[in-house]
């Protein structure tokens, strides 16, 4: 049986306002939004796509699982996100060649140098 990363879920204690924050990090839109959920992606048939779960809970604690994004431009990138609210986290990561990030609800996430595979 074949099987295919559909939508990864994150919780989110301002529905609309991540979601439109991850949308506009990853240049994606919303393609469904209730009072529940809300999912972004490239378009409605681009497979994976993020879903917003609605939670009456802040986040507390460090993330189990985080995005990376690879852009082309690392420096440029990370001051383009933080404009768009995110901000620079310190997880304890140490000097490392990538930029940790949180975004506007404090998901942590890294910003990569340019990469052209999954293990290079």
């Amino acid at each position: 049986m074949a099987v295919s990363l559909y939508l990864l879920a994150v919780d989110a204690h301002d529905l609309k306002g991540l979601a439109t924050f991850w949308a506009r990090v990853l240049d994606w839109r919303i393609v469904h939004e209730d009072d529940e959920e809300v999912i972004i992606a490239a378009d409605e048939n681009a497979l994976p796509g993020i879903i917003f779960l609605s939670v009456p809970e802040e986040k507390a604690g460090k993330n189990r699982l985080h995005i990376d994004l690879a852009p082309d431009d690392q420096a440029a990138e990370v001051e383009r996100i933080i404009g768009l609210g995110a901000r620079r986290v310190d997880v304890g990561q140490g000097e490392v060649s990538w930029g940790v990030l949180a975004d506007p609800e404090g998901n942590e996430f890294c910003v990569l140098r340019p990469k052209k595979s999954l293990l290079g």
